[in-house]
């Protein structure tokens, strides 16, 4: 089972049917945010094309196979709470039908040295969460969340209780999703019987073990806020030395 990470999953989409003649499934963890007027995102498509390529993904994968995460809420000098529940909004009403949960995750500036770098580089006047802004988010989420879809709501390895708004600690490495997506492979069963938790993830992450191929200083959508590039032009300079023949992979989606 493989479990892809990506803003742009697009280019996997002709490779699905190869994925299945090969007997190995997947399911999409698909980060799809709309920092569209704010420019945090610039090379990532079009927010209108990346709710298509969802769509796309859930009607050749299934509902469920598609994970939406909104990742990661960003404060800053333009983006208040209340914007970011109406960016929250307009993509959730659209991709009603298509999902049935939301993963989301507060921006760590303070502990991740390379994200506030990044950001102070681009010139963006970000603004640190605290307890009782994430507890003002999460209500007024979970409030909007019940009125409009009925979403599962999930945080991504975030330390704050927020069981009190529905809201649970979500596991990205899913024993019981991939249970449910997999359910005649044997092998697989009874590795998830006794699989044990990350040991080397953070305190609060739920992921079972599992085996990262990614690799930093690859990423070419040039996010403001990146934590895994130490900067855009590191990025670039690695792709440029990629070819598409070499063994080593690099991030494309």
């Amino acid at each position: 089972m493989i479990v892809f990470w990506s803003k742009n999953p697009k280019p996997l989409l002709p490779h699905l049917a190869e994925l299945k003649e090969r007997g190995i499934g997947c399911y999409i963890q698909f980060t799809l945010n709309n920092y569209e007027n704010e420019g945090l995102e610039p090379n990532v498509p079009a927010l209108v094309e990346r709710i298509e390529t969802f769509q796309r993904f859930v009607d050749q994968l299934g509902r469920g196979s598609v994970i939406w995460r909104f990742d990661p809420l960003i404060l800053t000098d333009t983006i208040s709470i209340d914007n970011l529940l109406e960016k929250i909004a307009h993509i959730g009403d659209q991709l009603r039908g298509y999902t049935d949960k939301l993963v989301f995750s507060f921006a760590d500036i303070a502990t991740y040295p390379k994200v506030r770098h990044n950001l102070i580089r681009a010139g963006v006047k970000y603004r640190d969460w605290d307890e009782e802004l994430m507890n003002e988010f999460t209500s007024k989420l979970s409030r909007m969340n019940l009125e409009r879809w009925n979403y599962t709501l999930a945080t991504c390895a975030e330390s704050i209780a927020m069981e009190q708004y529905g809201i649970e600690h979500n596991r990205c490495i899913d024993p019981e999703l991939i249970a449910r997506l997999a359910p005649d492979d044997s092998t697989l069963q009874q590795f998830l019987y006794s699989a044990k938790k990350d040991g080397g993830q953070r305190k609060w992450c739920g992921c079972i073990l599992a085996k990262d191929i990614g690799s930093y200083n690859t990423c070419a959508h040039g996010c403001k806020y990146c934590y895994a590039n130490t900067s855009p032009q590191s990025a670039a300079l690695n792709l440029k030395r990629h070819s598409q023949d070499s063994e080593t992979i690099i991030q494309y989606i």
